[in-house]
């Protein structure tokens, strides 16, 4: 059968099969395939018919895997053959699902493409076999991977590797359809490809097939699928699974060979007895019993010793090892996330941080928030090894930290609100030893002389008159006396100061006390040994100094989704990894604008999905130079790297979130058609051709591709941070549209928004029936859908005006109706001048659509 006839019988049978309630298996003339192919085939129907296993499907690169031995593993079978095609596939596939395996994992398509079978011939073949695989047995996990790179400068496989486009094409689709369809997609070309896109040559020697290199690295991108391997946050730096199980039901009891490891022990023995295994603590070994062992012991670790650890774990024990008991803490954090049940996956692992300083602030001053709640956010820091609980109690709002000897700063009268709510010596006393628990550090800050207001109304005076300095020295004097901390943080930012010797004074008071002192910069005149923590974007770093980075780390600025991508791709401090000057960063809640409830704190600012982003990167380090928002679509390698990390988030969400609001969906996959500019000149109601019906169906190209649920065009710090758009113009429209693909009319829920309002301006509402002051749209199979009527939409935003409905994260989910088969989402986004009304109202050039079914 002629290639072209082949491509025309795939295309008929396609449509029968889903046109039918039942799919329907092709059968193809045996002629078509080789006599390599028909033994195989033989072979395979000739060997035991076993129940429950992983098979490797494809052509002649899943063909020369030895996969059984690579994994260790008999249950794993090959199902490769030379020269297959998916119409190969098709055709025996009844020997693999007569198997009932427990997964499949497909590679098919180059060798189609080679032959001139289109992109499309070959997505429809593979949605094909994966449909009938899924319904003839139904509990079998399918997992479609990415076509191979190619490397043309072998001079070999010509077919083959002039087709770099097409499997770009093919792997790009597939990437689309995955989520709605009973297939995960795998893509393990971008961590194959070199810079150039080519199969790497480190890991073939003919640009087609790969080595033993290839093969290993295949391994390692897809491991943790084979095995349900569990999701570990922050990812080790050295990490090797086995196929061991440590089971906890036999465990005994946990044995630790110095005095200082107690307090481990026993922090590991209550996790334990959480999930309902009991087991006694001792510091006597007894070989026989010993299941857990805490060593402190020299552990390699070219950086930050003090955090290292090792962990391995077998059939026989579980061993963990350090060089202090910060690191034995650390190293319990990663068990935890390693125990599923009863069973403790086997491992190696060698570990140390990045950053020194992985820190975490929150604002009482302006938003009072309950002990509870800040006790599981520590919890929350200590889980994902995250070190310094920063505590920012004293505002122009309020001031919530008491003081004995002047309990009018506390009296209700003097707050404007959450009115006298304040912490109590005891109440500092506990989150300063939860802390120490953890080995957190606990920084506490009373802000000096700026956002003192609150100050100057409960004692009559300002902070920088000689009366107000006497009652801030009283104030640190009883608090060094109080409380066992290392540091304190003056603050020392956002204000006029009238007196040059204050700062000076109090830096030099506190560290009388052997405080090391902290304060912000940009800010005041403070000393040489201050550390200063940098705010400001713009601002350069000052190299004679130490610093902590929280230069776009405020999470109440930014959109949910667009957090997560920020935080993950950020280089922090500019630096791979903590050094003399640079000590690392903390994430910031600065929720200025006043709250219904105290959870909205958490919701609204996405606390948990940006807390676990940022604990990925400071514990990793690395990240990209320049401060980005979105996801990268012309960096496949870059992108594959985000949705592994964005896979292990979602898992942590599952497992240990369900009861705790984390406001985050996949978004990795979500691939839009950029069409722009187009010159509006300043009427942002101006239409163009893309709000036409079938506009896609003209075969425009598109002028760029941008990925993630949020799409930032034009950052509103540009050009600091940068958005989708390397050079946006004023007074232009763009406009966006994704493809939705559902197997049948069905319902599912959309996040959708156009300004995600900063929680720490007073910023415009849009009037009711608008989505945002841009006049943008969104179409769904161009049926336009409405804005929603605004609670706040006809009140003055200020401060006080808690938030209600303004953001996506925080009211109900628009639903929405998708057709079987590919639905558009189409969105018009214009925008006239980047300069806004006001500081408070400043130009968000973006858009929040993203579609989920749970």
């Amino acid at each position: 059968m002629e290639v072209k006839t082949l491509v025309t019988y795939f295309l008929v049978l396609f449509c029968h099969f889903t046109a039918s309630t039942q799919v329907a298996v092709p059968q193809f003339s045996d002629s078509l395939f080789s006599t390599y192919y028909h033994q195989r085939v033989s072979h395979f129907k000739s060997l035991p018919q076993t129940q429950s296993d992983i098979i490797f499907l494809g052509n002649s690169i899943t063909d020369g895997g030895e996969w059984s031995e690579m994994f260790q593993d008999l249950h794993v079978k090959n199902r490769g053959i030379s020269g297959d095609n998916t119409a190969g596939v098709l055709h025996r596939l009844s020997e693999v699902y007569n198997r009932k395996p427990d997964k499949v994992f497909l590679l098919i398509g180059t060798n189609d493409l080679a032959k001139g079978i289109s992109p499309d011939s070959v997505i429809k073949n593979i949605r094909w076999i994966t449909t009938i695989l899924k319904e003839k047995s139904p509990n079998t996990k399918i997992f479609v991977q990415s076509i191979l790179p190619v490397n043309e400068s072998f001079n070999k496989f010509g077919g083959h590797t002039s087709k770099k486009q097409q499997i770009l094409s093919v792997n790009k689709i597939l990437s689309t359809i995955s989520a709605s369809i009973p297939f995960t997609f795998l893509d393990i070309h971008a961590a194959l490809a070199d810079s150039t896109g080519r199969l790497d040559v480190r890991f073939t020697n003919d640009g087609l097939h790969l080595n033993g290199a290839g093969y290993q690295k295949w391994k390692s991108l897809i491991e943790h699928k084979m095995y349900l391997l569990p999701s570990l946050l922050p990812f080790p730096k050295q990490l090797a699974w086995t196929r061991q199980l440590f089971l906890l039901k036999t465990c005994k009891t946990i044995y630790y060979n110095h005095s200082s490891l107690k307090r481990e022990a026993v922090f590991l023995q209550k996790q334990l007895a959480k999930n309902g295994f009991k087991v006694n603590i001792t510091s006597k070994k007894d070989p026989k019993n010993t299941c857990i062992e805490l060593l402190l012991s020299k552990s390699p670790a070219n950086h930050l010793p003090v955090e290292a650890y090792q962990l391995r774990v077998n059939t026989e024990k579980v061993s963990l090892s350090a060089n202090t008991a910060h690191g034995i803490f650390n190293g319990i954090q990663t068990l935890a996330q390693l125990q599923v049940g009863n069973v403790i996956q086997g491992c190696e692992i060698s570990d140390s941080p990045a950053f020194s300083w992985r820190g975490y602030m929150v604002d009482v001053g302006r938003n009072y928030q309950s002990m509870p709640q800040l006790l599981q956010q520590i919890e929350t820091m200590a889980r994902y090894k995250l070190n310094v609980f920063h505590f920012h109690s004293t505002e122009d709002i309020a001031w919530r930290l008491a003081v004995k000897k002047y309990p009018q700063l506390t009296a209700p009268k003097t707050m404007q609100r959450q009115q006298g709510k304040y912490y109590s010596s005891a109440e500092i006393k506990q989150l300063i030893a939860f802390c120490e628990e953890r080995h957190i550090e606990f920084v506490p800050e009373i802000d000096m002389p700026g956002h003192s207001q609150a100050f100057e109304r409960a004692m009559g005076v300002t902070m920088q008159s000689a009366e107000g300095l006497r009652i801030v020295k009283e104030i640190i004097k009883e608090f060094c006396e109080t409380y066992r901390v290392k540091y304190l943080h003056i603050g020392g930012d956002e204000v006029k100061i009238t007196n040059s010797n204050f700062l000076p004074e109090v830096i030099k008071y506190a560290e009388s006390f052997g405080k090391k002192v902290i304060g912000w910069s940009p800010g005041g005149n403070l000393s040489d040994q201050t550390i200063r923590q940098l705010w400001m974007g713009h601002e350069p770093i000052l190299k004679d100094y130490q610093y902590i980075d929280t230069r776009h780390l405020y999470i109440n600025h930014l959109d949910p989704l667009e957090a997560v991508t920020t935080i993950f791709h950020r280089k922090i401090g500019d630096k791979d990894s903590s050094d003399t000057h640079s000590l690392g960063a903390t994430l910031c809640l600065w929720h200025d604008r006043n709250i219904q409830k105290e959870q909205d704190l958490l919701i609204m600012n996405a606390v948990y999905p940006s807390l676990l982003a940022f604990a990925e990167r400071t514990w990793l380090g690395g990240g990209e130079t320049n401060w980005i928002t979105n996801v990268s679509a012309s960096d496949s390698k870059k992108a594959a790297i985000f949705q592994a990390f964005e896979e292990r988030l979602m898992a942590e969400r599952y497992r240990f979130f369900s009861k705790k609001p984390f406001p985050y969906h996949p978004q990795a996959h979500i691939r839009w058609q950029m069409f722009g500019p187009f010159n509006n000149k300043g009427n942002l109601e101006a239409n163009f051709s893309p709000e036409h019906p079938k506009f896609l169906e003209t075969n425009p190209l598109t002028n760029l591709e941008a990925l993630g649920g949020t799409i930032v065009l034009r950052h509103w710090w540009s050009p600091t941070v940068k958005g989708v758009l390397p050079n946006p113009l004023e007074n232009t429209t763009w406009y966006a549209i994704q493809q939705v693909w559902s197997d049948t009319d069905t319902t599912a829920f959309l996040w959708l928004g156009f300004n995600n309002i900063s929680r720490s301006m007073a910023t415009n509402v849009p009037n009711s029936q608008q989505w945002d002051e841009r006049f943008s749209k969104i179409w769904l199979n161009d049926d336009l859908l409405e804005a929603p009527d605004w609670k706040n939409g006809n009140q003055k935003p200020n401060l006080e005006l808690p938030l209600i409905d303004e953001g996506y994260e925080y009211r109900k989910p628009l639903l929405i109706k998708l057709k079987k088969g590919w639905n558009e989402i189409k969105v018009k986004a214009p925008v006239g001048s980047f300069k806004g009304k006001d500081w408070q109202n400043p130009v968000k050039w973006m858009f929040t659509a993203l579609p989920f079914f749970e």
